[in-house]
């Protein structure tokens, strides 16, 4: 499978310096899927990058992740991008922690700024994180009392990145909790279930299953190893991940954000290669 993926990104490298090669040559079976650019509020670097994309039909929306306190010097140029958007809050990097009640004025300060970017782009729903080295119950009280039927928990790696802390919502068990509990829709994060499978001693292909079975509203996908509690973002293609197996289970006409690390600070060419080898892995599965 590796070796596949990887023949098929030197496959398009080719054939996109080929004066003959043309964007349609991308419509093919997956055509029904959704997929997502991954960028945060603060990324004006990529809005031009990002508009040109998006009128070629790459990509069908913009996950959007807020940089606390950039809703006012950047909202506006968003918006002006006439692009649909998903939001994703600030999570525990920049402020906010769910499972931690002492943490809970400054947990809805902070997610209020995404629920301003969802009012005013016209977003239906907000992805949040659970927190991080707390209670799950807490996690799910919290977002009952912010009662906002936008908002999606994301399941999480068990070891957070950077630390020796362990994330909150890391089972189908504990994400199903706070579903049941808050009255919350699902963002399957792939990466993170798989992560998740490896630090407990579960196979991942399964743990994706029981993952599944939630009915995700969206889907974030990158690559990675099988082998790695943390999440790496790989590109498609540049991991172990059995992505023949996962993009079967993934339903048809779904949301899949795709979250690869960006390679430059100038162009999206990685995020557009990486699409590209989706589209083909797809289209062969069909």
């Amino acid at each position: 499978m590796i070796t596949c993926l990887l023949h098929i990104r030197k496959d398009f490298r080719q054939r996109a310096t080929n004066s003959g090669y043309r964007e349609k040559t991308l419509k093919l079976n997956c055509a029904k899927h959704k997929f997502g650019l991954k960028l945060w509020s603060t990324n004006r670097n990529y809005l031009v990058e990002a508009k040109k994309l998006y009128d070629k039909k790459i990509f069908d929306y913009i996950e959007l992740y807020v940089i606390p306190g950039s809703c006012d010097g950047y909202l506006k140029l968003w918006k002006d991008l006439e692009i649909p958007y998903v939001l994703h809050a600030p999570h525990f990097r920049d402020g906010v922690n769910l499972a931690k009640k002492e943490r809970e004025n400054d947990n809805k300060k902070l997610i209020g700024e995404a629920q301003r970017f969802a009012d005013k782009l016209g977003a239906d729903k907000i992805i949040v994180h659970p927190g991080i080295d707390g209670d799950i119950n807490e996690t799910a009280r919290q977002l009952k009392n912010i009662c906002d039927n936008r908002i999606l928990v994301e399941n999480k790696p068990y070891h957070a990145i950077g630390s020796d802390l362990i994330c909150n919502g890391t089972t189908p068990e504990e994400i199903k909790l706070v579903m049941n509990e808050a009255k919350v829709g699902f963002c399957l994060d792939i990466g993170h279930a798989i992560c998740s499978a490896k630090a407990h001693g579960e196979e991942y292909l399964s743990y994706l299953r029981e993952f599944i079975a939630l009915k995700p509203a969206i889907y974030h996908l990158t690559d990675g190893d099988v082998n790695q509690f943390r999440d790496e973002h790989r590109h498609i293609g540049q991991g172990n991940y059995d992505m023949g197996a996962i993009l079967k289970m993934i339903p048809a006409e779904a949301m899949i954000t795709i979250e690869t690390n960006k390679d430059s600070n100038d162009n999206l060419s990685d995020f557009k290669k990486d699409i590209e080898v989706l589209k083909v892995l797809w289209n062969k599965l069909n």
